[in-house]
């Protein structure tokens, strides 16, 4: 990696000077020292200094192809020098060749698409159409989950410290997630016979008028604390809206483009078709870009101009996107992240037999949650804390999440390999080790 040049970088001090006196107080720091970030290649990030760390969360799940990827990068700039932008009122090509793409890629008769530009707008654009092909207007949504920042999106979440600025939109009821380490009824799989999922016919007569436009679902819970459900979970969810006429929206912005492993999409894993899928960042591998696809008969509901975005189908996010999903199927990075994702939890099993401090591991492939507690399951969430800054240190970078903040969360890019998770589990072991002498 070339040397940073130390004289023409700010100093992590002046950004972060600069930042408290320019930004909104909302645009907040992982560390009590954050790390100047000024470089990037593949799985790592270096700060002005020159200082290495291994990227364990790329970008918040974003970055699947790898930093500055120099395949996706050369046709991004090949359009930047073409056609930066226009209109979506006008025709250009990068849009409809990436559409066709997703139709290629995605599950069942998924073939219509709307590019637009984040997750919150994908999930925006898929509950209006559910909204208009239904007639309906109500939601149900998932405890633990997160949709985005919009109203909207987080009148879908169900996390108190992701809801902010009441009134929420009306008519979403939630039910209990598939959290199994903590069992919102106090079963255990399989006796429980999937009381969860089954409680959502409960929740459709009681707490809805029937007329439920869609239920929008995280095949695996993100920020809730990588939360992965049974095998058999979302089939017995969709019977049950199938009966009553209800769409499903899979949210696979943290899960999509190969990061569960060996699928495209995490929905996939547990072999059910949605009637939607919503998408953004590991899509454009940093670009600002997100979407959804449904089938014909859904997308016949909105109309010419009922719809519209402004920046949506960008020339330079789509062929980016594009470039970067020919990226991870040519380089198979979905089996490397089931590889390489197996691979660290077998790993983190075993720091689990040396670590009290562990109460549970999740995932799949590259989507993995070690949720940290104390006795009784109680929340380690200053332990938490701790290990990210001693981790940091050592130039390990991981994510936290869950709704006590309590579970680290190992999302990487898909590019990282065995001598990399070694890397990790050395640098978490030393970590949990020093926290427990400290506390």
């Amino acid at each position: 990696m070339k040397t940073i040049d130390e004289k023409k970088a700010y100093s992590a001090e002046e950004v972060l000077r600069k930042r408290k006196e320019f930004l909104l107080p909302c645009v907040s720091n992982y560390y009590d020292a954050p790390p100047h970030i000024v470089q990037g290649k593949g799985q790592f990030l270096y700060d002005e200094k020159g200082k290495e760390y291994l990227d364990l969360f790329a970008g918040v799940v974003t970055v699947n192809s790898g930093h500055c990827n120099p395949e996706i990068a050369e046709k991004i700039i090949q359009q930047v020098k073409t056609l930066q932008h226009t209109t979506t009122l006008y025709l250009t090509s990068p849009m409809v060749d990436l559409a066709e793409k997703m139709a290629q890629i995605a599950p069942g008769d998924l073939n219509k698409s709307f590019i637009c530009n984040s997750g919150t707008e994908a999930n925006e654009g898929a509950a209006l159409i559910s909204k208009l092909h239904t007639g309906s207007h109500e939601f149900i949504a998932l405890r633990n989950s997160f949709h985005g920042r919009s109203i909207m999106g987080m009148s879908f979440t169900g996390q108190h410290n992701w809801r902010v600025g009441n009134p929420y939109v009306f008519g979403v009821n939630f039910i209990s997630s598939a959290y199994c380490y903590r069992c919102s009824y106090g079963q255990t799989y399989p006796s429980c016979d999937l009381v969860c999922a089954r409680d959502l016919e409960n929740i459709i007569r009681t707490c809805t008028s029937l007329k439920v436009a869609a239920m929008i679902a995280e095949p695996i819970q993100g920020n809730g604390g990588v939360i992965v459900p049974p095998p058999e979970y979302f089939k017995v969810i969709k019977e049950i809206l199938d009966k009553y006429g209800i769409l499903l929206i899979a949210d696979e912005v943290q899960t999509g483009f190969g990061r569960t492993g060996d699928k495209w999409f995490g929905i996939e894993h547990w072999g059910v078709v949605p009637d939607m899928i919503t998408m953004a960042k590991g899509m454009g591998n940093g670009l600002a870009i997100g979407g959804f696809i449904t089938t014909t008969k859904i997308a016949s509901s909105i109309k010419p101009g009922q719809h519209f975005s402004t920046f949506g189908g960008n020339p330079i996010s789509c062929a980016g996107a594009l470039a970067n999903i020919e990226y991870i199927e040519k380089e198979n990075l979905a089996q490397n992240a089931r590889v390489v994702g197996n691979y660290l939890m077998e790993g983190l099993g075993e720091l689990k037999k040396k670590h009290a401090l562990i109460g549970d591991i999740r995932g799949k492939g590259l989507m993995i949650g070690v949720e940290l507690v104390k006795e009784k399951k109680a929340p380690a969430t200053a332990e938490m804390k701790k290990v990210m800054e001693i981790c940091k240190d050592q130039g390990v970078l991981i994510g936290k999440g869950g709704l006590d903040s309590n579970v680290i969360r190992l999302k990487p890019p898909l590019v990282i390999n065995k001598s990399d998770a070694d890397r990790a589990l050395k640098v978490l072991d030393e970590a949990l080790t020093r926290v427990v002498k400290e506390s």
